[in-house]
């Protein structure tokens, strides 16, 4: 570099002409000595250092859409098609998503890694058009970014609603519900000769809705006068999974938002209108009645709740009602989804597999007898119970792919660099079939498992090779929740029906964000408790 300087002084005319011969020589040695480090950071950083090793990206990207027509709807789920291409790409591998870069990750040791060493740098979520719409503009719990809004209103509904304190407060609620389907069922099998023909999956939805219902919102929709409004929900629901679940390209190509491919946004603004009419008559609904009672009120339901702590305030630059209508979806539809789904499956799988629904019968009849209903103390002493409902989640988890995780820093995962701005999705549904980990039959449903080999894990995000809830600091919040109505729910019609099936259940698995059985389900019940517990 001295050297160019030194024969090459037109390089630097412009900046020695003024100085004297001594003052030029030591111009020259400074310039030398910038050049030189200049020089020295572009071969370190360019040449000598090697470049951070990235996950493999999968082939059959297309110009300008990346892999985008890959994950088109077919009758194939999504979390199966991405399971099949870990077996070729490996447990992590990336997929161009129009201009966005997302790792799908397939093994329980790098979700241990995304959701404990990389939990904060991979706890935001990205802004998608379904998370805008049907999210209240990002305000939602499961679907706004990282920070201090979210921490605020985790931290409120958790205290405020799903604290082990709160959650035994609510048993009344849940045993009601459960006690109360338990009864009509077993009404209308006496009433049609002892053997009736039940849409469980219809059943399920509606006992699950009623339980959230009451909780959340003081309302049941099990009841005759809340039943239409109860069906509206459930409609309204059933196209927000499926839009939350879907591929938008507006998402992925901003520039091609506008032509709105397939009609995705424009439905999703529908469906938000819809629930906010209903979230809004509620709202209304509730002050109303606040200001109609008159001393002592019975207990107030989570909306009351909201609704108190919230009034007057702004909460993450949201207005109050705005943040309770958000908040109060989000459980509803969390609450009722999950617990529905996983009784669906759990019954669909003992049907096809008699001799474990007859072992769950023989359990509940050895410790409870036949001359009183279940209660949820008795699940302590189900293992057999506990363990089919661990093996249900396993196969069918209620959302088999994590939602997008933003990564709002650099990371490692895997020993791969994973750069600010990409987003990460967690294959649950690949790692729970893991033959490394769920041998023997990884594909076979057999709670002995959970008795014997796998024992000691459990479904609460601790043990990363079963996360059916996620895992990390925004795994699912309600997961005691739901795993207490499952039980309770299970344990009790096991323990007051025999259930048959003209044929076996299809096992088809629906498109979308939730995990939810195609096709109803179908089944004849018949009494085995004495006629008086139904009555």
């Amino acid at each position: 570099l001295h050297d160019f300087i030194v024969h090459n002084p037109k390089a630097i005319k412009l900046i020695t002409m003024n100085f004297n011969p001594i003052q030029q020589s030591n111009w020259s040695l400074i310039a030398t000595a910038i050049l030189s480090v200049l020089f020295s950071y572009i071969l370190l950083t360019h040449i000598i250092k090697p470049k951070k090793p990235t996950p493999p990206q999968a082939k059959g990207s297309w110009p300008i859409l990346g892999h985008l027509p890959m994950l088109a709807p077919t009758s194939t789920p999504l979390h199966k098609t991405l399971a099949t291409m870990a077996d070729r790409y490996g447990p992590i591998f990336a997929l161009r998503l129009g201009r966005h870069r997302v790792y799908i990750v397939s093994s329980h040791d790098l979700a241990r890694e995304c959701y404990t060493k990389n939990d904060v740098a991979l706890a935001s979520r990205p802004k998608m058009l379904a998370s805008q719409h049907l999210g209240f503009n990002y305000a939602m719990l499961g679907f706004t970014p990282y920070g201090q809004y979210w921490r605020e209103l985790r931290k409120l509904v958790t205290s405020r609603l799903l604290s082990s304190h709160r959650l035994e407060q609510l048993r009344p609620i849940r045993t009601a519900e459960v006690v109360d389907l338990v009864k009509r069922l077993g009404l209308g099998s006496n009433q049609s000769a002892g053997r009736t023909l039940v849409d469980l999956k219809r059943e399920f939805l509606d006992l699950s809705l009623g339980i959230i219902g009451r909780v959340v919102v003081g309302k049941d929709y099990t009841k005759e006068d809340e039943k239409e409004e109860g069906r509206r929900w459930q409609r309204a629901l059933e196209e927000v999974f499926y839009l939350f679940g879907i591929v938008v390209v507006g998402d992925f190509v901003p520039w091609l938002r506008w032509v709105d491919l397939g009609g995705h946004e424009r439905k999703m603004k529908r469906v938000n209108k819809e629930l906010d009419e209903i979230l809004e008559k509620m709202i209304d609904e509730h002050r109303a009645r606040k200001l109609n009672i008159c001393g002592d009120q019975e207990e107030k339901d989570f909306m009351d709740v909201m609704i108190k702590l919230l009034d007057g305030t702004k909460l993450g630059g949201y207005e109050a009602d705005h943040v309770t209508k958000a908040t109060v979806f989000n459980l509803i539809a969390g609450g009722s989804d999950t617990t529905a789904t996983t009784l669906t499956w759990t019954m669909s799988l003992l049907l096809n597999h008699p001799n474990c629904l007859k072992e769950a019968q023989a359990e509940l009849d050895l410790h409870i007898g036949k001359d009183r209903l279940v209660t949820e103390p008795d699940i302590l002493n189900l293992p057999y119970l506990q363990a089919i409902v661990k093996e249900a989640l396993r196969l069918y988890p209620p959302s088999p792919l994590s939602a997008q995780h933003l990564a709002v820093e650099d990371c490692t995962i895997g020993g791969y660099h994973v750069e600010k701005g990409s987003r990460v999705v967690v294959n649950m549904h690949k790692i729970q079939h893991d033959p490394k980990v769920w041998d023997p039959e990884p594909s076979e449903f057999w709670p002995e498992r959970f008795l014997t080999t796998h024992k000691n894990i459990d479904v609460k995000g601790q043990h990363y090779e079963l996360i059916p809830f996620s895992a990390g600091r925004r795994g699912c919040p309600g997961t005691a929740f739901a795993l207490q109505v499952v039980h309770l729910t299970l344990a009790s019609l096991l323990h007051a029906f025999e259930f048959s099936a003209d044929a076996q259940i299809d096992m088809t698995e629906s498109s979308g964000l939730s995990n939810m059985k195609v096709g109803p389900l179908q089944v004849f019940l018949t009494p085995r408790l004495p006629n008086h517990l139904y009555e």
